[in-house]
């Protein structure tokens, strides 16, 4: 759980973007957008499945170093 200790000098703005970035450090807002719905386990797997497919032909396509 995040939290932000303020000093007496610290505006209010400045302590809710130290709370927003630290937020966004521990990964909750990711955590919160992946369990908005849910995804049956069938349409995970076949997300990921075409997620695969879309990487191995970008791999593919773009030019070896």
């Amino acid at each position: 759980m995040p939290y932000v200790k303020i000093g007496d000098n610290d505006s209010f703005e400045n302590a809710l973007r130290k709370f927003k970035k630290q937020c966004e450090r521990e990964g909750i807002l990711s955590e919160i957008k992946k369990r908005e719905h849910y995804d049956k386990p069938s349409v995970k797997k076949k997300k990921k499945a075409i997620a695969a497919r879309k990487k191995a032909l970008k791999r593919f396509k773009s030019p070896s170093r």
